[in-house]
């Protein structure tokens, strides 16, 4: 319930107003409601017709998308979201993992910071959207938040069309409140430490050391980065900071890019091919870690334990490993933590 009060000094017959407050707006990527074609095709129109993710033109594409792609595609996506389905909270796990991501976050900071601030989340596709979330801090008090989209490396058709979006959500605010958006923190040291704790956990836990570590990122068009997007650089600085941290020697970890779509040549190499050439190379024991992803999804539980597991033992693998996303393990929810504390310098002490 809302803390409503009349300010100092108003008169008698002022409306009382919710207590000012600073909210933390945690954004992911999005989910679809349920897995039928209906839910699916809305999900896949909002996510396809994004300029950021694809920014051909729309004469061009959204024939290709609304003829096509959406009299298809609704159908794989949503047998593949079944797949991972989370039954019991009728949900997808990435909307499970982020509410958890969430209450943890808000738990820590409310010890620190009392009842002055509030913890929520949105996703850029889907529910709950930026534009309700928003919506509902603002009428809670929130009169500055912070915006924090949970990627690790930026990249346009992540970070910056979470931000737009946030931005867009705002310029239907009458009292707009203050804003801050929180930077890519793909280098930040309790984020590689908390990867690393992960990787030796893993390891301890398995009868055979891998030969080689993967880390596959979420692709994208290599035009992008020519473009000057980046996000292939600050992926490989998260793999070399992982390997410096483990102690590991040059070439135990290979870092590869995953969910290539269309025909346009993407960042290279493709996860799925490489984790056969390892596999047709003699290496028989992987193990594939997601640092780009925040939380557990469809491209982790779906494509990395499914398509590219089967493509490493098609080639001859024998072992394959795959290394959850930090999702709200206690180490990821500090650093996280710590980056929002950060944020909110000068705002909350």
């Amino acid at each position: 319930m809302t803390d409503l009060h009349r300010p100092a000094h108003a008169p008698a017959d002022h409306p009382a107003l919710p207590r000012a407050k600073v909210g933390v707006l945690l954004a992911n990527l999005g989910t679809p409601d349920a897995t039928d074609y209906w839910s699916m095709r809305r999900y896949l129109n909002e996510f396809l017709s994004d300029r950021r993710v694809i920014d051909i033109a729309p004469w061009k594409w959204q024939p290709l998308l609304q003829l096509i792609i959406l009299s298809k595609r609704p159908f794989t996506s949503g047998a593949n979201y079944r797949l991972i389905w989370n039954k019991e909270r009728d949900e997808s796990p990435l909307m499970t993992i982020t509410r958890a991501q969430t209450e943890a976050m808000a738990q820590r900071l409310r010890e620190t910071y009392g009842e002055a601030v509030q913890v929520e989340f949105c996703m850029r596709y889907g529910n709950p959207s930026t534009a309700s979330v928003v919506e509902t801090m603002v009428k809670a008090g929130c009169e500055k938040i912070l915006f924090f989209p949970l990627y690790p490396q930026y990249a346009g058709a992540t970070t910056a069309t979470a931000n737009d979006q946030f931005f867009r959500a705002l310029m239907g605010q009458k009292w707009q409140p203050a804003a801050r958006t929180v930077p890519a923190y793909f280098d930040d040291p309790l984020y590689i430490e908390a990867l690393a704790a992960s990787v030796e956990r893993a390891y301890a836990a398995l009868p055979q050391r891998p030969d080689r570590l993967v880390a596959s990122y979420h692709g994208m068009p290599q035009r992008y980065l020519r473009e000057g997007d980046p996000y292939h650089c600050q992926c490989q600085k998260t793999t070399r900071l992982l390997r410096e941290r483990l102690g590991w020697e040059a070439g135990t970890i290979d870092t590869s890019f995953q969910s290539v779509f269309g025909r346009e040549e993407w960042l290279r190499p493709y996860t799925v091919e490489h984790v056969a050439k390892l596999a047709e190379s003699g290496v028989r024991n992987i193990a594939v870690i997601a640092p780009a992803f925040s939380a557990d999804c469809i491209e982790t539980l779906e494509e990395i334990q499914g398509e590219i597991r089967e493509a490493f033992e098609h080639a001859g693998g024998e072992s394959f490993t795959y290394i959850p996303c930090l999702n709200d393990d206690s180490a990821h929810i500090d650093a996280l933590t710590a980056i929002a504390r950060r944020n909110l310098a000068g705002w909350l002490e």
